[in-house]
């Protein structure tokens, strides 16, 4: 009681629901104060935000269709096609000239080829122009441009006063 002898109310305390309620309302007002009001109008699409209904980019696929599109991504058609050629090699050229001939590497649209023999080098040579528009006509026009043949020797010899005793490069055959 106060001193007029009437019944002092008190306001009780704010519970949390209470005080959820209130912090609630507040961030609601300053929402509309700054135009971004809940509930009103929807906000406009846009992509990239976030994946639904409409498919992109981030959505699941199969496994060869992602496979694909990193070789088409990353520019690995023509050294995955060429990768093939090497392993259909028989087939491509035939299995007798795979016996004795073998491709080694393919750069800048060459493909460079080491024979056993120097008669198969030779007639390696002769069919080249041919072996050429077979392996276009399977590639891709223009993808292989020539042919290098290669007979069964080492690589280049060392010849010269600075190569170091001892070594066993390819002219060193004692040993």
């Amino acid at each position: 009681m106060n001193g007029d002898g009437q019944e002092e109310r008190r306001t009780p305390e704010p519970s949390g629901v209470d005080l959820a309620r209130q912090a609630l309302a507040a961030a609601r007002e300053q929402a509309r104060a700054r135009g971004n009001a809940v509930g009103g109008k929807k906000r406009p699409y846009q992509p990239g935000l976030r994946s639904g209904a409409r498919a992109d980019g981030r959505d699941p696929m199969p496994l060869m269709a992602a496979l694909d599109r990193l070789r088409t991504e990353r520019g690995w058609e023509m050294p995955m096609a060429v990768a093939g050629v090497m392993e259909r090699w028989p087939e491509i050229v035939g299995p007798e000239i795979a016996a004795h001939c073998v491709p080694e590497r393919y750069e800048d649209r060459e493909l460079v080829v080491r024979c056993d023999s120097s008669a198969w080098a030779a007639q390696l040579k002769l069919l080249a122009p041919q072996l050429v528009a077979r392996l276009n006509g399977d590639l891709g026009q223009g993808t292989v441009r020539l042919i290098k043949v290669h007979g069964p020797g080492g690589g280049p010899k060392r010849y010269g006063p600075w190569r170091s005793p001892g070594s066993t490069g390819p002219g060193d055959t004692y040993g």
